[in-house]
């Protein structure tokens, strides 16, 4: 796959509190916030975008590290070049003081800012709400963002923060015990699902989290949890990316049923749309 070179996105820029990130935007409707794993918006994350864009939402993607549209594949640019655009992603992440990478308990700065793009996206696509996408490094972004009455369906794929280094960090997520609560609370009250995806032996994502999640926020949380060998086995990376690079786009394949759930979740609580009688997607 070649870079991708944005066309069908609109560009901009989104500031709040005098932290300005530009915005990638697809299609119109509600919104969708789609957090972008690390390296960055590559052509993967572009096309999960335009599935969102397809369904009548608006995908909304800020680019918080990487080159949108940049191909980081190794099997298409190589291992070093792609290993060292990986690591420089990785590396800004790691000094940034908008990410919390390691510690339990704390939600990252840059939560703040998004639930903020989240507002102001609200406002300019209507609807009765948001929703997000957070994926590896800001899949738990996405459950932190919920703590707005706004966002309405988060989506939790393959999230890997805090890094798995010790027990402790294996079994919590990026989420402040204040935010948490909040989540659990509207969780109890309104109803709020939230969908969590990853692959059973993603060193990464460890069971202990998803077995967290459940304690804490109950049958409000779905887990959808694939063997490995249900991943595209195109990619040399272990099973990892649910909905982009271990994604295998084919009916009746248990990453594409996944991404399925994932839309439906968008198209029940943003669009108002349920399946039909006999488990079909509206058209």
């Amino acid at each position: 796959m070649a870079d991708h070179d944005l066309t069908g996105f609109d560009r901009g820029t989104f500031t709040h509190d005098g932290t300005t990130h530009r915005v990638l935007r697809r299609g119109t409707g509600p919104a969708v916030i789609v957090v972008a794993e690390i390296p960055g918006i590559t052509p993967k994350v572009l096309e999960f975008a335009e599935r969102v864009a397809a369904i009548g939402c608006t995908a909304v993607l800020p680019v918080l590290f990487g080159t949108p549209g940049r191909d980081a594949d190794p099997a298409h640019v190589g291992r070093l070049k792609g290993g060292l655009y990986m690591a420089s992603s990785i590396g800004k992440v790691c000094v940034s003081r908008e990410f919390t990478v390691l510690a339990t308990g704390k939600s990252s700065r840059v939560v703040t800012w998004l639930r903020a793009l989240a507002a102001d996206e609200h406002q300019r696509c209507g609807g009765p709400g948001v929703g997000a996408v957070g994926m590896c490094l800001t899949g738990g972004f996405a459950l932190a963002m919920a703590t707005d009455e706004r966002l309405l369906a988060p989506v939790l794929s393959q999230p890997s923060l805090p890094l798995a280094v010790t027990r402790s960090r294996a079994g919590g997520v990026d989420i402040s015990a204040e935010d948490l609560a909040t989540v659990r609370g509207r969780c109890e009250r309104e109803g709020l699902r939230v969908i969590g995806l990853r692959f059973r032996g993603d060193r990464l994502v460890p069971g202990d989290r998803f077995a967290f999640l459940r304690r804490e926020l109950g049958e409000a949380f779905t887990a959808v949890e694939l063997d490995d060998s249900d991943a595209n086995p195109h990619p040399v990376s272990p099973p990892h990316s649910v909905l982009t690079d271990h994604l295998i786009d084919a009916p009746g394949q248990p990453t594409r049923a996944a991404l399925d759930e994932v839309l439906d979740l968008f198209r029940t609580r943003l669009l108002g749309q349920d399946r039909g009688p006999n488990g079909e997607a509206p058209a």
